[in-house]
């Protein structure tokens, strides 16, 4: 069975900073796309960043060059840091694994991390 596993979430004031990390382990392969989305309360999850094996990037529009996440794919590791909050940012992030190849399987999984809370607030 595979696992993602998020840290780093918090309480913060606007303008701070944070870093998210997620930790995928298991029987894996390869990952090809790691990502993080995000859900408020009474709204969708959207996304906010993913990252190809290759190192390809796309970012939601309201990340505004304030977010950047990074991979270690040896470690199938995947970051985000989140630099100038804003209140709007409040949400629960999930890590995502998309396109996960297992050893011994015949197909692709996707999985989600449980979620870590960030509550940016003065």
């Amino acid at each position: 069975q595979v696992q993602l596993v998020e840290s780093g979430g918090g309480s913060v004031q606007p303008g701070g900073s944070l870093r998210l990390s997620c930790v995928a382990s298991g029987n894996i392969f390869s990952i090809e796309v790691m990502g993080w989305y995000r859900q408020a309360p009474g709204r969708q999850r959207e996304l906010v960043a993913q990252m190809t094996y290759g190192g390809s990037t796309k970012y939601a529009d309201f990340v505004k060059g304030r977010f950047t996440i990074s991979r270690d794919n040896p470690k199938n590791t995947v970051f985000l840091q989140m630099n100038s909050l804003e209140p709007e940012d409040t949400a629960a992030y999930y890590c995502n694994a998309e396109r996960v190849a297992l050893f011994n399987a015949d197909r692709f999984y996707d999985f989600w991390g449980q979620g870590t809370q960030v509550t940016v607030s003065s």
